[in-house]
């Protein structure tokens, strides 16, 4: 399985970052959450629809399940097309997202955020 983890920077003591298709990077986490890479998260640089690049990386790179802080409409309509499911956590550790995960703990993101323009 993998797991994808929206965050800041390349660091497996790095925290959640909320922005998913804002975030510096992406750590790709097994399911105890260990990070095998960060992926650079070409969204970022996104006059507009970053959420859709981020997305269609996250599909490329074959993931089953995201977590981060939301998704907006259009990133989120890009997930569920591939049956990956996305799931809303606080600025927690990867490591502790990724526990909360398997606890059960995490809100499927069913319902879009906010769609953000710019940064």
């Amino acid at each position: 399985m993998r797991i994808i983890v929206s965050v800041s920077e390349k660091s497996e003591s790095a925290t959640l970052d909320p922005r998913f298709g804002r975030c510096q990077y992406f750590a790709v986490c097994d399911e105890n959450g260990s990070v095998s890479e960060f992926i650079e998260n070409p969204g970022i640089s996104s006059a507009h629809g970053a959420g859709i690049t981020a997305a269609n990386k996250i599909v490329e790179f074959g993931a089953d399940i995201v977590i981060t802080g939301n998704l907006g409409p259009n990133a989120l309509r890009v997930l569920q097309a591939s049956d990956i499911k996305g799931y809303a956590s606080s600025q927690l550790s990867i490591k502790e997202a990724v526990a909360m995960y398997k606890d059960g703990k995490l809100s499927e993101i069913s319902m879009p955020g906010p769609a953000h323009h710019g940064a």
